[in-house]
């Protein structure tokens, strides 16, 4: 118990920022199902089960037309294939977790990617636990947003025009911040270069699975470049070691 407390109090400082950012995006979700028809009884199971904030505002129009499972499928896939490139990069950490991993696969987000790529557990702090509690955190946080949404929407009447945009203000000042925090700046740039090159040639519709094929490609062949240049920018010098 002692160990789950120190992860716990870990993890919680690194997940204030996603708290924030979940409170708007997520009660802006409840909003807008609500608006739908939907209670926010909807909007907390589909939190819990889904926990896909961009997929939970796709499936919104879904549940408003007649249901085509392939589509769905299609549309998930689509929506959701960057976290099968995200998974594949915690492969090493997950392994270390034990059975916490499936909970982990399933709650990993961007917001969660971030963080667990970015930090460290401090000294004394069971890494298993520790990524855990991220997960947990940010996926409660989460859930209470939606509710929130959901309750609010139904008390009070809101136009709802133009608030699906908040998704995508949101992946834009994830980028910025992702960008901000890092020196080299080559793997975003191959990212936006390999997005609008789909982009203009498969169109904005079918552009993302492909987009994800040419950047895992650009940043597996460009790897090696990568990391001898992440080593001269971290390695002290000779003159600093002394």
């Amino acid at each position: 118990m002692e160990d789950k407390l120190k992860a716990l109090k870990a993890a919680f400082p690194y997940t204030l920022p996603v708290m924030t950012g979940y409170l708007f995006l997520g009660m802006a979700f409840g909003i807008l199902l609500n608006s739908k028809g939907y209670s926010f009884i909807w909007a907390l199971f589909m939190s819990i089960i889904i926990f896909a904030g961009s997929m939970q505002y796709v499936a919104i129009e879904l549940l408003c037309v007649a249901f085509n499972p392939l589509n769905a499928f299609i549309m998930t896939l689509m929506v959701n294939a960057r976290h099968l490139f995200y998974g594949l990069s915690l492969l090493e950490k997950y392994n270390t977790a034990g059975k916490k991993k499936f909970y982990l696969m399933f709650g990993l987000t961007d917001e969660t990617f971030s963080i667990l790529c970015a930090t460290e557990p401090p000294d004394g702090v069971n890494k298993g636990w520790f990524m855990f509690f991220v997960t947990f955190l940010n996926h409660l946080y989460w859930i209470t947003a939606c509710v929130l949404g959901g309750i609010l929407g139904s008390l009070v009447s809101f136009n709802t025009k133009g608030i699906d945009f908040v998704m995508t203000a949101l992946f834009v000042v994830i980028f910025l911040n992702q960008w901000k925090s890092q020196k080299r700046h080559a793997p975003a740039l191959i990212g936006i270069g390999a997005s609008v090159i789909c982009l203009l040639i498969f169109g904005a519709q079918n552009f993302i699975i492909p987009a994800m094929g040419l950047i895992l490609i650009s940043l597996a062949f460009y790897r090696k470049p990568f990391e001898k240049g992440a080593e001269k920018c971290y390695l002290p010098s000779s003159s600093q070691s002394s």
